[in-house]
């Protein structure tokens, strides 16, 4: 009797999931990560072991997850809340909603707590006591009101964990990319379809700062992009705070805020070893510089006199040293003492402000030589820009430090291991004021010059076309030479969030700058006399005011 009654048993599991449906929701893939495709279970042991796919679809097991499948079941369960769900909250480990009847006659902005962890709620307009929230204009209700006097928000938070579930082609694990605390957030009317809003929605997402290599964007999941969906900007706008990012967007649907690196690990170290080679050639290049000056003083009266040949071999001396703390500092990391780390940093940031005021004295030395021409009259004219040269950016680096703005710099990915350290800055804003905006105060200055510069060679280059050829050609590598001299490379750092291509071409080209000067210098004063007056008309300029009153 034990073997019927055991077939009894067995029959009885087979049957009763049919009840003559051979298609029950309960013959689902051995594998709950290929999704549900065409079903829409939503009871607690379905939502857990999808749930559990955020974790287990790694590119390593890629090939047994439906991501498209998986991404649908969460876009559905979203509408599924608001229409069909009984409950007006939920509170899960990966998941936290509300539901809640609207009317469509508001008299104001509603505002909705998102807090980590705990269920979103209506809050009042509180700037401080919320700091990630949300913000539906009225407008967007009153654009409602022909539907009926009420309409069912759902609000949805969900954490798609590290895996590549909502991932997208946007966000590669290699590069460091991915959603910030991998929170998603999603705002619904259920099948009312919202997009085009007059006032857009406002979602704020806090955070404790933006490390320094990564760029924040606001995203929301388009479903139709691609084959099974993918991130896209469109219609939003993000505010990059301190401590929030602010999004702004024209529809309802799921979104994020996106963490993607300016720069990613394999980059960042790429960087390096091309700065090092490049600044390692131009510190060779610029003692040449330094040594060949030293001979010329000796061995021709005139460059004891001339001042142009001084401010070339004072900028040469600035780059040689800011070079050598660049491989000091990068090779060091942040070994020693947090004095020590100060120091570095504090001499790494006066040998570049050194190098940025050399630049803007050769712009401004150009200036006199070119554009005003006429022979000016300035007592101890040299000492002069060695005081503006030196003692400025000494200046400035007491300040800094006196703010206690030096300290460990680093720079780290989406692991948080850290690919970069070194002794720089610390506070942001001392970084902004001091480097940032003093170079685009001498880039823009050295820019203008050189545009009046390139007016004045071209102008004088088609008064003489008749007599000289391959006079347009002379004057490009006239300002190419010059170019270098007052530091527009440098100027392809404001290009480097545009493309990681042109951080290589910054690197390569600034790193480089000493060998372009002492090209220059060799061809500005090692020629004869006669041949150096027919290359340019800077160079006869060059050599007809530049005497030094001391």
């Amino acid at each position: 009797m034990v073997a019927p009654r055991a077939l009894g048993v067995l029959l009885l599991l087979l049957l009763a999931p049919g009840e003559g449906d051979s298609t029950s929701s309960y013959e689902k893939p051995r594998n709950v990560c290929q999704g549900f495709i065409g079903m829409n279970q939503y009871e607690d042991f379905d939502l857990n072991r999808t749930a559990g796919c955020f974790s287990k679809c790694t590119r390593s097991q890629e090939e047994l997850c439906h991501l498209g499948n998986l991404q649908r079941y969460w876009l559905n369960f979203e509408t599924y809340l608001v229409e069909r769900s009984q409950t007006d909250t939920m509170n899960t480990s990966f998941l936290t909603a509300l539901v809640k009847s609207i009317n469509t006659s508001v008299s104001e902005d509603l505002y909705f707590s998102l807090t980590p962890s705990q269920i979103p709620k209506q809050v009042t307009k509180d700037e401080y006591q919320h700091a990630d929230r949300v913000r539906l204009p009225k407008s967007l209700f009153g654009s409602l009101k022909s539907g009926g006097p009420m309409v069912r928000l759902g609000i949805i938070i969900l954490d798609v964990g590290l895996g590549n579930v909502f991932k997208g082609s946007l966000l590669s694990r290699e590069d460091g990319s991915s959603v910030l605390n991998n929170r998603m957030v999603g705002l619904t009317l259920g099948h009312i379809n919202v997009t085009e809003l007059a006032e857009p929605l406002e979602i704020t997402f806090s955070h404790q700062y933006q490390p320094p290599n990564m760029n924040l964007s606001c995203e929301f999941w388009d479903a139709k992009k691609g084959s099974s969906g993918d991130w896209s900007s469109k219609g939003c706008s993000t505010e990059v705070g301190v401590h929030r990012t602010v999004c702004r967007c024209d529809h309802l649907t799921f979104f994020a805020l996106l963490l993607r690196p300016i720069l990613d690990e394999a980059a960042v170290k790429a960087l390096i070893h091309i700065s090092q080679a490049g600044c390692g050639a131009s510190m060779i290049f610029l003692a040449f510089t330094i040594v060949l000056y030293a001979v010329l003083r000796f061995s021709r009266q005139r460059f004891k006199s001339e001042d142009a040949p001084k401010i070339h071999v004072s900028l040469s001396i600035s780059l040689f040293l800011l070079n050598l703390a660049f491989f000091i500092n990068v090779g060091r990391g942040l070994k020693g003492s947090n004095a020590t780390c100060w120091a570095r940093g504090a001499v790494f940031h006066y040998f570049l402000l050194c190098a940025f005021t050399w630049m803007s004295l050769e712009a401004f030395h150009l200036y006199l030589l070119v554009i005003k021409v006429f022979n000016t009259y300035f007592g101890h004219y040299f000492l002069k820009l060695s005081l503006v040269g030196w003692v400025l950016p000494a200046l400035i680096v007491i300040g800094t430090g006196i703010a206690n703005s030096y300290g460990p710099y680093s720079i780290r990915d989406e692991k948080n291991v850290t690919t970069l350290k070194l002794c720089w800055f610390h506070e942001k804003t001392a970084l902004y004021v001091t480097v940032h905006g003093y170079f685009l105060v001498v880039f823009l200055f050295g820019a203008v010059i050189l545009s009046l510069v390139s007016w004045k060679i071209f102008t004088l280059s088609s008064a003489t076309a008749g007599k000289e050829k391959g006079q347009h050609w002379k004057g490009v590598l006239t300002l190419l030479g010059l170019s270098c001299l007052v530091g527009l490379p440098w100027g392809l750092a404001l290009l480097t969030s545009l493309a990681p291509f042109t951080a290589y071409v910054f690197a390569l080209f600034t790193s480089l700058q000493g060998v372009f000067i002492f090209c220059w210098f060799i061809v500005l004063y090692c020629p004869g006399q006669s041949n150096v007056t027919a290359s340019s008309g800077t160079a006869r300029v060059d050599h007809a005011h530049t005497v030094s009153h001391e």
